[in-house]
């Protein structure tokens, strides 16, 4: 089945054909893929819908001024590096991005605890869903991490692999089969029975089934998203729809993207004590675990981040 629907491609067609006349701040770079659908998963993707605000308008809420009067370039991008290196986010909230996404319902369960924006979900109260379940490609099918808890281990293969394949796509199908029955659409209506409310339908259908939604955030609370869900440590199908945000981002705010690669996603935390074991080995001194004052997983994260793994 096709990522959008026929509507949403003569929807999209029709908004791209519109210009507007605007002294608005406007960003070619991102003007190029609004409204496109960038494919994520099996079914997935997401669009960028509107968008308010650019660097200029980072720097022009850090400075209060009213234009851009001489400043250079320069200047723009080492003021944003400040404000992303001390943490000043406010500057960052006066940019406004409003997303269009379509998701696995567990995709959405862990996306909907960032509580900083604006939600409208597609409702199976009022609609029927279709027919589009995730499953997983063979790579990100893998065991259950016997050291995280909500990681993942090594990769599914042979026979094990198949007979959840099976389980995953016959249960889906099975599951959606019986949605329809019981509102009596598709192939198994019946005129002569009247069909369950949608309401009560739609809880039958499992978590890999997808779901859209319209997703409207700041600039600083998505660089906070992002910072999590672009994360190595994230989970796959979370990450896959950080990581195109991400690329929105870099035509959206170039210099906004940079400073956030250079100083958060980039960067390092220290906490006073892994600090201390820093400036203890730099002095020359031997430092183990043991006399670091670090438990052993800090040391460990430590030492992973000083490039020196245990």
């Amino acid at each position: 089945m096709a990522r959008i629907t026929p509507d949403q491609t003569a929807e999209i067609a029709a908004l791209r054909a519109e210009t507007s006349q605007t002294r608005r701040a406007t960003v070619p770079a991102l003007e190029e893929i609004l409204y496109d659908p960038l494919p994520v998963l099996d079914h997935g993707f997401v669009r960028v819908i509107d968008y308010m605000g650019d660097d200029a308008a980072v720097v022009q809420a850090a400075r209060v001024s009213y234009g851009k009067g001489t400043k250079k370039v320069s200047e723009d991008r080492g003021l944003i590096n400040y404000l992303m290196r001390h943490r000043h986010t406010t500057p960052f909230e006066m940019c406004e991005i409003k997303y269009h996404v379509k998701l696995p319902i567990f995709v959405a369960r862990q996306w909907i605890r960032h509580r900083t924006a604006n939600v409208n979900e597609y409702s199976a109260r009022y609609s029927i869903l279709d027919n589009e379940f995730y499953i997983p490609e063979p790579q990100h099918l893998a065991a259950q991490s016997q050291a995280n808890r909500q990681g993942r281990d090594e990769v599914l293969t042979g026979p094990e692999a198949k007979h959840v394949f099976d389980l995953l796509r016959d249960d889906a199908m099975r599951a959606y089969g019986h949605y329809e029955e019981m509102l009596n659409e598709g192939e198994t209506r019946d005129e002569s029975r009247q069909g369950l409310a949608r309401e009560l339908a739609r809880m039958n259908l499992s978590l890999n089934f997808y779901t859209q939604w319209y997703w409207k955030t700041n600039l600083h609370n998505l660089l906070h998203f992002l910072s999590l869900r672009a994360d190595a440590h994230a989970q796959y199908e979370i990450r896959v729809y950080a990581d195109a945000m991400m690329d929105t981002l870099k035509r959206w705010v170039p210099f906004t993207h940079d400073a956030f690669m250079d100083y958060r996603m980039g960067a390092v935390n220290l906490s006073a004590k892994g600090l201390a074991v820093v400036q203890r080995m730099l002095s020359g001194e031997p430092v183990a675990q043991e006399n670091s004052g670090l438990s052993k997983r800090e040391w460990r994260e430590l030492m992973d981040s000083l490039g020196r793994p245990v």
